[in-house]
């Protein structure tokens, strides 16, 4: 279901130029609507040249390269690339027009995953839901983590979902809560995926250098495969994992040495 522009138009209802204000955010949400492939019209080009120019004021160094979306789930996106002192961030078009605030907020969480500015962000996502593309549908209220200190959840996600399932998966992904202080835990749920959210969490412990990019894709294999197969109940009792499940999970290319590693390291796996 296509958003209304009714909310831009509601609050710029104002003054002459509040009306030219809504009738450019509505322009900016028509043409994102109608971008294809390489396609950037000037609309778009103008709001991310200025919202990068904006969120680079409140940064001490770093560049930052922003792309604005119309995604109805990952309303923020950061993949931090340190050697180059580079940011590439990827934004809902709910933060085209933010106020220095919010913008300030983004330059903390994209530079130094700031947990204060990530409270106020989440904040201003569900004071804009209602910007959000197919709202009927429940929204997840988290600010999404896709960069990791060591993997990129985003990168794999879209290379898990473009070889093997033709890019149909329709989820957003990110990393779990961080936690306290490294302890020795008894068990660890590496990833979950939420039907009614279509939000898939992996755990933080995977995000560490001697944790291969191999074992992490296999676990957002393994959730993305829960859109694809229903729970079924068997006997009276939820089945999570049907015959069809696990055998479409072994096609995985590094099925086996995934399986190996995580013997072999379990126990690394949960002390964090």
């Amino acid at each position: 279901m296509p958003v209304s522009t009714a909310p831009y138009l509601e609050a710029c209802a104002g003054s002459p130029a509040d009306g030219e204000a809504a009738s450019q955010a509505a322009a900016l949400v028509e043409a994102l609507r109608r971008k294809r492939g390489s396609d950037l019209a000037p609309e778009i080009s103008d709001a991310q040249d200025s919202l990068e120019r904006r969120i680079r004021a409140h940064m001490s160094r770093g560049r930052v390269a922003v792309t604005l979306t119309d995604n109805r789930y990952t309303m923020i996106s950061v993949r931090r690339l340190p050697k180059e002192r580079r940011y590439e961030v990827r934004l809902h078009h709910m933060f085209a027009d933010a106020d220095p605030v919010i913008t300030r907020a983004l330059a903390s969480y994209i530079a130094d995953n700031d947990p204060d500015s990530s409270r106020v962000l989440g904040d201003f996502i569900d004071q804009n839901a209602g910007y959000v593309r197919g709202r009927a549908r429940r929204q997840p209220t988290q600010v999404i983590f896709t960069a990791g200190e060591h993997h990129d959840l985003r990168d794999i996600f879209d290379e898990i979902n473009l070889r093997y399932f033709g890019s149909k998966i329709d989820a957003a992904i990110t990393w779990g809560q961080r936690t306290g202080r490294p302890k020795r835990r008894n068990s660890i749920k590496m990833g979950s995926y939420s039907v009614e959210d279509r939000l898939i969490r992996i755990h933080r412990s995977l995000d560490r250098a001697f944790v291969p990019k191999f074992f992490v894709a296999w676990i957002v294999f393994h959730e993305m495969l829960h859109q694809v197969h229903d729970i079924r109940v068997k006997n009276g009792r939820r089945e999570f994992h049907s015959k069809e499940f696990l055998a479409d999970e072994a096609m995985y290319e590094h099925y086996d040495q995934a399986k190996s590693w995580e013997r072999r390291h379990l126990d690394a796996l949960l002390t964090y």
